[in-house]
């Protein structure tokens, strides 16, 4: 299947080097396509993990795996597989994740629990283990590679590679963060909602870690949708190998701890919204601004139901700012609303206020915004305080023309 590069693309950015973490790709042949599908990330001995994985009552064998084991705090090792989510899949699923558990966990000499497993593709479908035995033992014995081949690695109906980065100062150290992220379709926000990983230098306790990610997560892959579609797979991790040398966060009251959360909630937001930009068939970025609700999950609910509606979607992509089809949605969001308090507006120009359309309003400066491919929608429910920021993409015939060839 042949998919066009998204014309909401970004440049892989030029992500710095993480001391401890060394990844390398292979060629599984998970599908019929001429491209690595597997990526293995080795990490130091105790670095520490952290998690959020997909709400899904049918979640695959990786996830049930990866949620008990982040748990205990320490990872020395990541392997992803592309093309075959290994999802609905049973015993045969499950056995294919403990062998490639057993065979990482053997050559690098660490505790089975140690290593994480993710894979996304189709559903249904065992991972074939004789496939993925060479593709780890090629990994193994690979070149280390960079972090857009290891992007590029992960990917799906993907059609360019996501990464991000940035850097804190912990008391006198700077440490630095790295991220790379698949998603494209199946997203909606449920704890995660796509493959993300992130990888830092930084020395963190792993208890305070997971409140970090878990924080962050509620903030930006939490607000996010494509299409209202919660994956099998879904999962976000980070990796902390400690090798910056700052003195420990291990809490709020640790120096640096504000700057790092500041740091990873940032990169968890780009990542996320190069996700949306990747959504399939996008041509507009949308920005769904709440403010006035009677609470900040209030607001984010409201967002989300604008934001997973086919009729706005696929009015943003007409370019008509029809304002009704938001009305539609914040009325079935089933949170409060007073239809006389409502305000909505188009890229800073309210076409409606306090339940009524605005006099004289002039379209045109609507028009033009529309047909930009970066749109943002605000809306004002003058109820309270609460207030949330949802992404979202607009939803067009190549949405049905990926998915209906998707196993193709």
């Amino acid at each position: 299947m042949d998919i066009a590069r998204s014309p909401l693309a970004r440049p892989f950015p030029d992500l710095p080097a993480i001391a401890g973490v060394t990844l390398r790709v292979a060629r599984a042949g998970y599908k019929a396509w001429d491209r690595c599908d597997l990526t293995l990330a080795e990490l130091a001995e105790g670095t520490a993990v952290a998690g959020v994985f997909t709400k899904s009552a049918c979640a695959s064998s990786e996830v049930e795996l990866g949620r008990a084991h982040v748990a205990q705090g320490r990872a020395r090792a990541l392997v992803v597989n592309a093309g075959n989510s290994n999802a609905f899949t049973g015993w045969r699923g499950r056995a294919a994740v403990e062998a490639i558990m057993d065979q990482v966990s053997a050559a690098l000499g660490c505790p089975r629990a140690e290593v994480f497993v993710s894979s996304t593709g189709v559903i249904g479908v065992p991972l074939p283990q004789d496939k993925a035995r060479a593709g780890i033992a090629t990994a193994l014995a690979a070149a280390p590679c960079g972090w857009e081949e290891a992007a590029m690695a992960i990917g799906t109906t993907d059609t360019f590679p996501k990464g991000a980065g940035t850097s804190a100062m912990i008391g006198g150290t700077r440490v630095e963060l790295a991220g790379i992220i698949k998603g494209s379709g199946m997203i909606a926000p449920d704890m995660a909602t796509m493959l993300g990983y992130i990888f830092t230098d930084a020395a963190i306790a792993p208890a305070f870690l997971q409140e970090l990610l878990a924080r962050a997560n509620a903030e930006t892959f939490s607000c996010i949708t494509v299409d209202g579609d919660t994956s099998t797979s879904d999962t976000v991790m980070v990796f902390a190998t400690g090798k910056a040398g700052n003195v420990v966060i291990e809490g709020w009251d640790s120096p640096g701890a504000d700057a790092f959360a500041a740091a990873l909630s940032a990169l968890c937001r780009d990542l996320a919204q190069l996700v949306v930009r990747d959504g399939e068939g996008a041509q507009k970025f949308i920005t769904i601004r709440v403010t006035g609700a009677v609470s900040d999950a209030s607001a984010r609910r409201i967002g989300l139901a604008i934001a997973n509606s086919p009729l706005v979607k696929t009015a943003i992509a007409g370019e008509d700012a029809n304002w009704g089809r938001v009305v539609m949605a914040v009325g079935k969001a089933g949170e409060p609303a007073d239809r006389d308090r409502l305000s909505i507006a188009f890229g800073g120009v309210w076409t409606a206020r306090n339940g009524l359309p605005v006099e004289a309003y002039d379209e045109a400066p609507v028009a033009a915004h529309l047909k930009g491919e970066e749109i943002d929608i605000a809306v004002d429910l003058a109820l309270g305080e609460g207030r949330a920021t949802v992404w979202t993409c607009d939803l067009t015939h190549g949405y049905i023309s990926i998915n209906a060839d998707y196993r193709s």
